[in-house]
């Protein structure tokens, strides 16, 4: 479903996991400073809302596509599409991603390997898509949300800290090929931020985030838009985070792998 408004001349931004959080705040940025959306998300209902919002505040055309992006066939899915309607993606931003909580032996399979596709294959696999494009063209971003989390291993929730840091290594190594072609790759890695996610990954009661006081979506997202716009390769939200991203290399791995198993345990 397509949300016309008044011009067309701007740039377009595509955001994958539109709905909510991190995804919608960027979406707000974007639409702010002036750039048509592709919006992609499971929740129509609330694309919908997010598309006529814009259309009533911001002189920008929206675009909606509702997709799962655990199936495979998704990212070319929506290169077809916006192929076929002639829209071309100026800056593509990689936000969907979900994790999962508990022994990895006790874990579900089937949520694992969608969260593999939605956190690591379709982010790699929208990036090849429409990469090629803007490098053709000379120009172009892109933003790859990973976390603070893949800097370590992460025991209950091993698959996710590693999605998380493919993400990153994935996003530096494609950021250093890309130099001098006119085409720029941030990673945003935030830490604990005000969203769904712990709750719906079930460890809210974890040593984790007792008594922390997180970042909002909205400034997490700002910081984001912020590096991308610099051409920064990685930005990592908060000072804590970032001494932590630092400091952890210094320090046995089994060490702190254990430290961040005594953290993830529920009380």
């Amino acid at each position: 479903m397509k949300i016309k408004a008044k011009t067309q001349g701007q740039e377009t931004a595509l955001i994958t996991g539109a709905a909510s959080g991190i995804g919608y705040e960027l979406a707000c940025i974007f639409a702010a400073n002036n750039y048509n959306l592709v919006l992609i998300d499971r929740n129509e209902l609330r694309l919908l809302e997010i598309a006529i919002n814009f259309k009533r505040k911001f002189d920008i055309f929206v675009t909606t596509i509702v997709k799962d992006l655990s199936i495979s066939t998704a990212p070319s899915e929506i290169f077809s599409e916006l192929q076929k309607a002639n829209v071309e993606v100026d800056v593509l931003v990689n936000n969907a991603g979900f994790g999962t909580y508990g022994l990895f032996n006790e874990t579900n399979l089937g949520s694992e390997l969608e969260m593999l596709q939605v956190n690591l294959v379709c982010l790699t696999h929208l990036t090849k898509l429409f990469l090629k494009e803007m490098v053709k063209k000379g120009k172009g971003k892109i933003l790859n949300v990973s976390s603070a989390a893949a800097f370590q291993p992460g025991p209950l929730m091993a698959v996710y800290f590693a999605t998380k840091a493919y993400v990153l290594s994935f996003s530096e190594a494609i950021a250093n090929e890309l130099e001098n072609t006119g085409v720029t790759v941030t990673v945003l890695c935030p830490g604990s931020t005000v969203s769904a996610f712990h709750e719906r990954t079930g460890m809210v009661d974890s040593k984790l985030l007792k008594g922390q006081k997180m970042m909002d979506a909205k400034t997490v997202a700002q910081m984001g838009y912020d590096a991308l716009m610099g051409g920064k390769t990685i930005v990592i939200p908060g000072l804590v985070n970032k001494i932590f991203a630092k400091v952890v290399g210094f320090f046995p791995r089994n060490l702190v792998t254990k430290v961040v198993r005594r953290m993830q345990e529920n009380d």
